[in-house]
């Protein structure tokens, strides 16, 4: 519930591949056959960039997500749940 109404406030790029329910690296894989398959046949330059954002969300302030939330028009019960998620957080290695 959650996740659908906060789709809807702050929809998900469609080229995205992260944090949904789906193979993204398949699709991904294809997409990049056929631009180097394209780019051969039609013998032109191809120009690639793989980004991976190390650690990109824990550097995220949270209070910034909160506020952002807010200013989307996120229903206040959705915000208050994921400021909830935030609160207290630990993780354990063993």
């Amino acid at each position: 519930i959650a996740t659908a109404r906060l789709s809807k406030a702050c929809p998900i790029n469609p080229q995205e591949r992260g944090f949904i329910c789906m193979s993204g690296c398949a699709k991904n894989l294809k997409l990049l056959q056929l631009a180097v398959k394209t780019a051969k046949r039609e013998h032109k330059h191809l120009g690639v960039v793989f980004v991976d954002i190390v650690k990109a969300f824990d550097t995220v302030c949270h209070q910034h997500v909160l506020e952002g939330l807010v200013q989307r028009g996120v229903d206040l019960h959705v915000v208050e749940l994921v400021r909830e998620m935030y609160c207290e957080i630990k993780m354990y290695i063993s």
